[in-house]
């Protein structure tokens, strides 16, 4: 099963793009949750650089997984594998495409697209998503923009 969700951000491709790529902007909007947080960012950000990030939930219980980078065109694009540590969270082996697309008026439009999906997976993972995407977008407001707007999209393949 295939998840896409789109999502309009009010900053350019470059500072969006930027903030999915830097181990430290990551560990600002990545965690899923309210009382959430990142204490494990790692990037490589080369193709086949491996991408670290573990998720600590406020009871402590912590959900980390790890992938590859596939492929890096800055700032339009960007593909990574991605592998749960745990059964529990995903079993199979996902891709995430993530593309990025300058709008006129200095927005940016981000599709995000994750591959390999059991149907159970893709609702947490649409629902985790959103609301790291509410984390981007506050993130990014913080640095000078404001609020994005949202779209879903499921495609099921």
């Amino acid at each position: 099963m295939t998840l896409r969700i789109e999502r309009r951000f009010r900053a350019p491709a470059a500072a969006v793009f930027a903030a999915w790529t830097s181990a430290d902007v990551l560990r600002r909007w990545w965690p899923a949750g309210p009382g959430w947080d990142t204490p494990v960012a790692e990037v490589d950000l080369r193709v086949g650089g491996q991408l670290r990030l573990v998720m600590r939930n406020p009871d402590g219980d912590e959900f980390g997984g790890e992938g590859r980078y596939v492929e890096i065109s800055a700032p339009d694009r960007l593909v990574f594998t991605w592998q749960w540590d745990s059964p529990e969270i995903g079993e199979g082996a996902q891709l995430v495409e993530v593309t990025f697309a300058q709008n006129p008026d200095s927005t940016t439009t981000v599709v995000l697209v994750n591959h390999g999906l059991t149907e159970a997976e893709e609702q947490s993972h649409r629902e985790g998503w959103l609301l790291s995407f509410d984390n981007l977008d506050e993130v990014l407001a913080a640095d000078g923009a404001g609020p994005g707007a949202a779209t879903v999209r499921r495609d099921r393949r």
